[in-house]
């Protein structure tokens, strides 16, 4: 029995990737099509259709014959806009619909990309009026406007940036700490937009995650004074104030997957059971905690520039001063130096140590430890503002749950060092 050719099983792909793209967009826009004569002119079968003329143009390998194609689906589009944009001005149909057609045609080279896109265009699609009431009325002016310039800092700086040491040690290489700093704006900047949207959440929990992302310490803090304003709520506000340091391992492991991705692997499994005791405290301490409504005050601001400047200088700061000391007094030095900066942000401490131990200066055990203490400080200032805002009784609620989160962390580390 002879095999079927190798072309055909691409061929075949991407028919079925353009047909897949082609129904699941054309799905979401037959939804919104209309009936009637003023009904929308392209529904589920004109899109797949459009999908399936990209992919014929593009196995024809003929880039005459894909570009006649494409300026046909745009003629149509246009014609189909020029009759119903006094019904319905948007452009919105007609645009996805050349983009389906340029998804057929990359479903020959790129299958799997395109079966992605698809997806993400499908559900741009779908989350209209979601996107339409985020954006007019969740966002201010200046929160659009901030995180258009968060944008540009990776988009625009960021490529622009040398990719190479600036200085004697080795250690500050532009690139890598910007890129760092976008990444940790973007998880912050995400968890401020989730804040803004389930502000109506039915518990404290989700709004502690999210504001996690912004910053952990003062989520407990904005947690202290729902439980100093409500006693009712101190079990929801302790359960949001747990959620905080799952959303701090999170960062913290994207972090290291950024900067030093053996290093990750490594301390993935320790910052994993400080995510699961968090969640599982969490869950107890809120299993009777009554509906919360959020408020809008949120524990700080996302897309401020300035955070983004403050964190590179701090990472730059940190990783000379480490490399400084482990210069003068070997890798006990820039141990010391990175553990003391965790009190104020163990995001950067854990940058620094994960780049020092990528150039050399701290071997991968000394790096694990460093990050260690870093995140012990961070947990020893969270305590202290656990209870100077919210008194013993939310203090000690919230430090049993640190106690247990740290002592699972340091048991796997040193284990991990053991053996």
């Amino acid at each position: 029995m002879n095999a079927t050719p190798p072309i055909w099983s691409a061929v075949y792909s991407a028919f079925v990737v353009a047909l897949g793209v082609g129904l699941l967009i054309g799905a979401e826009r037959e939804r919104n099509k209309g009936t009637g004569p003023a009904r929308g002119a392209a529904g589920v079968r004109t899109f797949v259709l459009v999908a399936l003329l990209g992919a014929i143009a593009a196995v024809a390998n003929l880039s005459t014959m894909v570009a006649v194609l494409g300026a046909a689906v745009t003629v149509l589009a246009a014609i189909s806009y020029w009759r119903t944009r006094n019904d319905d001005p948007g452009l919105t149909t007609e645009v996805a619909l050349l983009v389906t057609y340029a998804l057929g045609v990359l479903a020959v080279s790129y299958p799997q990309a395109t079966a992605a896109l698809g997806v993400m265009v499908a559900i741009l699609l779908a989350s209209r009026s979601w996107l339409h009431e985020l954006i007019k009325r969740q966002l201010s002016d200046r929160e659009v406007l901030d995180g258009l310039l968060l944008a540009a800092a990776a988009l625009i700086v960021l490529p622009l940036l040398p990719d190479h040491a600036l200085d004697p040690y080795g250690v500050v290489n532009p690139r890598v700490i910007w890129r760092i700093t976008v990444l940790v704006l973007l998880i912050n900047a995400l968890g401020y937009v989730s804040m803004r949207a389930f502000k109506t959440s039915r518990g404290l929990a989700l709004s502690g995650l999210c504001g996690g992302f912004i910053s952990s310490t003062a989520t407990i803090a904005a947690m202290a004074v729902y439980s100093r304003q409500t006693p009712a709520w101190m079990r929801a506000a302790a359960s949001g104030a747990a959620m905080s340091s799952v959303s701090t391992a999170l960062q913290l492991i994207l972090i290291l997957y950024l900067a030093n991705p053996a290093l990750a692997s490594a301390l993935l499994p320790a910052l994993s059971a400080l995510s699961l005791i968090a969640v599982m405290y969490a869950g107890w301490l809120a299993r009777d905690a009554e509906d919360i409504q959020i408020s809008n005050q949120l524990p700080g601001r996302a897309f401020e520039l300035k955070h983004s400047f403050g964190f590179a200088l701090l990472v730059t700061a940190v990783m000379f001063i480490s490399a400084f000391l482990a210069d003068r007094y070997g890798a006990m030095g820039a141990t010391i130096g990175v553990a003391l900066v965790g009190f104020a942000d163990a995001h950067a401490s854990t940058a620094s140590a994960a780049t020092l131990a990528l150039n050399g200066t701290l071997s991968g055990s000394e790096a694990m430890l460093t990050i260690m203490l870093a995140i012990s400080a961070n947990t020893l200032s969270k305590a202290i503002v656990a209870f100077a805002t919210g008194g013993k009784a939310f203090g000690f609620r919230v430090v049993f749950g640190l106690m247990m989160m740290m002592a699972a962390l340091w048991v796997i580390v040193v284990s991990t060092l053991l053996y």
